[in-house]
């Protein structure tokens, strides 16, 4: 898979809420009310991308999540990430 230009990836950003590049990922952090909610919503994501055979990197502490995506295998970011990071947005719009 192609990786994306640095005008694709600026481009694909201005749709998502809360994404920042950093480091070459595409990063968001979602805050709960409490770990059970983090960790539901973990659980919700970890459902979509194993669908998707593409995993983000999460990090969780107590009521706060933080996933990076990028396609190591490609060496940078695809639209596989921005894909994966569109379906998590719909998760953390539900999980609200």
């Amino acid at each position: 898979m192609a990786t994306l230009s640095t005008d694709e990836i600026q481009q694909r950003l201005r749709s998502l809420h809360g994404w920042k590049l950093v480091k070459g990922e595409i990063v968001r952090e979602a805050v709960f009310r409490d770990f059970a909610g983090a960790m539901s919503f973990v659980n919700q994501v970890a459902a979509e991308a194993e669908d998707a055979g593409h995993h983000p990197d999460i990090d969780i502490r107590y009521n706060k999540v933080r996933l990076g995506l990028v396609s190591h295998d490609a060496g940078g970011l695809t639209v596989r990430d921005f894909n994966l990071a569109s379906a998590i947005e719909a998760i953390i719009a539900s999980s609200v």
